[in-house]
């Protein structure tokens, strides 16, 4: 029986290896067991300054370029939402935050961008919508147009990140290639903000949300959480 049980175990952590290895193909199902709201519509339970952040109507917006941050760290797990952007917005969802006071270089941001507007489309590919900011670019742009819905599912586990923009994988992110603060794997400059390796980032970290960037409000509505 002892036999029997350790070998159960064993092919359920092989099971559990092998999905963490699986690259998502689409969006998840979040009506299913372990999903829950990221936020509480009295945003009683984020970290945000006051009267900056709130829901009108179901749809999360920002009036002023202030973060808003979960009020407790996560360690593995898949975040699924809806952004709509507007002309020129930039904006982000931000993972693995050790430092919620002085988050850019001690996080893990995917962008947010409206690729269409021509400040964006001329940019590099790694400052484009679905892109680990400053780091590695998406494979293709699909973000729609302002005023449109999209629909982004993060995948963080262990030092794998995988976006999925309109039901597309657009990124898979290697964290431990990321080993210099000023040369990305493929060449690339590193912007000079972000001066900490990504591949020594914490990987228990805060949840963010990046607000009204200059000027260019967003807007995010069914952010859920399911904890892996």
């Amino acid at each position: 029986m002892k036999k029997c049980l350790l070998l159960t175990g064993w092919l359920v952590a092989l099971t559990i290896q092998l999905f963490a290895q699986t690259p998502p193909t689409g969006h998840p199902n979040t009506n299913g067991a372990g999903w829950k709201p990221l936020f509480e519509r009295d945003l009683s339970d984020a970290g945000y300054p006051k009267g900056v952040w709130s829901f009108e109507e179901g749809v999360l917006t920002a009036t002023a370029d202030k973060s808003i941050w979960t009020a407790k760290p996560y360690n593995d797990f898949i975040l699924d939402l809806f952004f709509q952007t507007a002309d020129g917005t930039n904006s982000g969802v931000v993972v693995h935050c050790s430092d919620t006071t002085n988050w850019i270089p001690n996080s893990v941001e995917i962008q947010i961008a409206d690729d269409h507007a021509k400040k964006w489309s001329e940019s590099p590919t790694n400052w484009q919508c679905g892109a680990f900011f400053g780091h590695q670019g998406p494979t293709k742009s699909v973000v729609k147009k302002p005023g449109e819905w999209n629909r982004y599912t993060v995948t963080c586990q262990g030092k794998m990140i995988y976006i999925v923009l309109n039901n597309q994988l657009v990124n898979t992110i290697d964290l431990t290639k990321f080993t210099s603060t000023k040369k990305n794997p493929d060449g690339s400059d590193v912007p000079a903000w972000l001066n900490k390796p990504a591949a020594d980032l914490p990987l228990h970290g805060f949840i963010g949300l990046q607000g009204k960037h200059a000027g260019a409000p967003i807007y995010f509505r069914n952010l859920k959480i399911k904890e892996l």
